[in-house]
Parts: C-alpha cells; sequence; structure tokens
C-alpha cells in the first residue's frame, strides 16, 4: 500500500491544507468500495508482485522500469502473468524488466504532441485529471515535476498504477481514486493542471472548465484535450445517444467553440496548439487490452464516421492560462 503521508505534507506546504485534511477519509472510503467484487482480487496482484531492484530507470523518453537482465525467464514470466490480471490496460505502453506491456492507447504519441508546447513542468507541482492509470503522471515526472498527482475514480486503473508504483519504488507521484467534485472549490494550488479526455465526458462542460480553473493558482496553466468537431464559434455537436459506441458523451465543440467557452470561463491567453484526428494506430486492440477498440466504433465502410454515422473521433489541444 502506498505511504500517503508524504503527500498531505506536500500539500500543506503548497497551502491546500482543506485538501490534506479530507484526503485521508476519501481514500479511506474510495478504498474500503465493497461494490466491486474485482477489488480484492486486483489488490491481491499488486500485493503480490515481486520487488526486483530495477537497474536502471527512464520516465523522460518512456515509462521504462529496470531492465531484461534484471529478472530470470521465469520470474519474467511470472510477473507478466501477474500484471495481465489488471487487464485491460488501456494508457500507455510500459516498458518493465523487459515486459512491453502494449495498451490500446499509444498515449506516448499524445505527450510527444503536448511535450514541447506547454510550460516547462520543472518543479511544478501538476495535477492530471481524469488520468487513468497514471501514464501521463509519470512523464510529467520525468519532465521535472515537483509533485504529480492524477485523480480517477476507475478503481482498476489506480490499481495499475499502484503496481507500476510497486516496481519504481517511491516517487513523488500518486494517483488516486477521486474525480474533480472530490477537489476542494477554489484551492488555487497547482502551478499545472492537465484535462485529457475528459471534458467530453462531463455532462456541464462550464462546470468542468470552472472546476479546473479553481484548481489552478493565478497565472496557472491549463492544459485541455478533447473531442472536437469541424466548425465555426457557433458548432457543436451532442449525440443523441452513443457516440463511437460511447454512451456518456455528452458535447463535442469545435476549436473555435471551445476557445470561447475557456475565454467566458475567465481563461486568459487561449491558444490552440494541436489537432489530430484519432488512427487505428493510436488506439487499438492488443494481447494487453482485448476488447473492441476504435475500429469496431468506426463505420466499416467510411473511417470518416463513428459507426452512429457521426464524424469520427478528431482531438484538439487548447492550453490557457488561469486569471
Amino acid at each position: 500500500m502506498i505511504d500517503y503521508r508524504p503527500l498531505y505534507q506536500a500539500l500543506d506546504k503548497a497551502g491546500a491544507e482543506a485538501w490534506a485534511r479530507a484526503l485521508p477519509a476519501q481514500l479511506d472510503r474510495a478504498f474500503a468500495c465493497q461494490t466491486h467484487g474485482d477489488l480484492a482480487r486486483w489488490r491481491q496482484v499488486v500485493d503480490g508482485l515481486p520487488k526486483p531492484v530495477p537497474s536502471s530507470t527512464d520516465l523522460v523518453d518512456a515509462v521504462r522500469i529496470g531492465r531484461e537482465t534484471d529478472l530470470s525467464d521465469s520470474d519474467r514470466q511470472s510477473l507478466q502473468n501477474e500484471l495481465k490480471k489488471l487487464h485491460p490496460w488501456r494508457k500507455g505502453p510500459y516498458s518493465l524488466f523487459g515486459i512491453d506491456v502494449d495498451t490500446e492507447w499509444r498515449s506516448d504519441w499524445k505527450w510527444d504532441r503536448i511535450k514541447d508546447r506547454i510550460a516547462p513542468l520543472g518543479n511544478r507541482m501538476v495535477l492530471d485529471v481524469g488520468c487513468g492509470n497514471g501514464y501521463h503522471c509519470w512523464r510529467m515526472l520525468g519532465a521535472g515535476a515537483r509533485l504529480v498527482i492524477g485523480i480517477d475514480p476507475t478503481l482498476l486503473s489506480v490499481m495499475q498504477f499502484q503496481a507500476i508504483h510497486a516496481l519504481y519504488g517511491d516517487a513523488a507521484v500518486y494517483v488516486l481514486p477521486l474525480g474533480i467534485e472530490d477537489v476542494p472549490a477554489q484551492m488555487r494550488s497547482f502551478d499545472t493542471v492537465f484535462s485529457m479526455g475528459v471534458l467530453y465526458h462531463r455532462r456541464s462542460p462550464i462546470d468542468h472548465l470552472l472546476e479546473l480553473k479553481g484548481c489552478l493558482r493565478p497565472g496557472g496553466e491549463l492544459v485541455l484535450e478533447t473531442l472536437v468537431v469541424d466548425g465555426g464559434p457557433d458548432r457543436v455537436l451532442v449525440p443523441e445517444q452513443r457516440y463511437a459506441q460511447m454512451r456518456n458523451v455528452w458535447f463535442l465543440p469545435s476549436a473555435k467553440a471551445l476557445m470561447i467557452w475557456m475565454s467566458r470561463c475567465g481563461f486568459k491567453n487561449v491558444r490552440l496548439v494541436d489537432v489530430t484526428k484519432t488512427s487505428t494506430e493510436e488506439q487499438r486492440t492488443t494481447e494487453w487490452m482485448r476488447f473492441h477498440s476504435l475500429a469496431n466504433f468506426l463505420d466499416p465502410t467510411d473511417e470518416n464516421l463513428t459507426c452512429e454515422g457521426l464524424p469520427a473521433p478528431v482531438r484538439a489541444t487548447v492550453i490557457a492560462n488561469a486569471d
């Protein structure tokens, strides 16, 4: 189990005492959840992982822990078998003692698109909202962040992070089984806040933008990535039911509409830094994520449309500063 005391101390030091006081009870409630039948099994996997000492680590060019030669062939196979019990692995990839965890998403491609566009993370306190299993959190730490906190209510993702953390060792990075609503309003403590792949899941995107703004110190930077559609400043797609087989997709604005929303919410220096169509090479079924993926969610006769006949996924990244 991760020792959260250094996190509480870091939050106190950063002026976020209210969250430091609330967090122990929040975490107790989340991890005491008895409604998820697999949580005990996932905990057993994480607690039973071997603890080899990695001969090297790399968080700058990848998330790489250890070398193939750090483990015997049988121990490496055993480790791989245990990690696969945490299927499906959606965010990555990871290289763990010579085991290539080939995740559904090539999250490293997304990182490569934004890493040179964001403010340098050296010595920054960072929040990653909807972080999944924390792949980008590790990359943020590798970019020099002082402290990285990821939040994601999906318990499997949190347990995957704990597995990676157990193999890496102590680090100033945490993934908590919480949502943005668990962060105290108007905390104004983080230097950089990331929200990547979250906005379109929110019933009220404006409220989400205001929540993100409330996490940032004055002048802090928001890095927001979301699904968008073509069109002018008044173009917003609201799927009638599903979008690419997802039920919980609410608002897909044009990039211009998104930037207006952000300006109306009080963000400054709003700029569009990337627009990329999601490909079936970036999101796909693998040995580590055997369920349906993007190829199954597109029109089989037209890759520019989803199976519902809506525009295929295109993602935009917008960066802005809090006032």
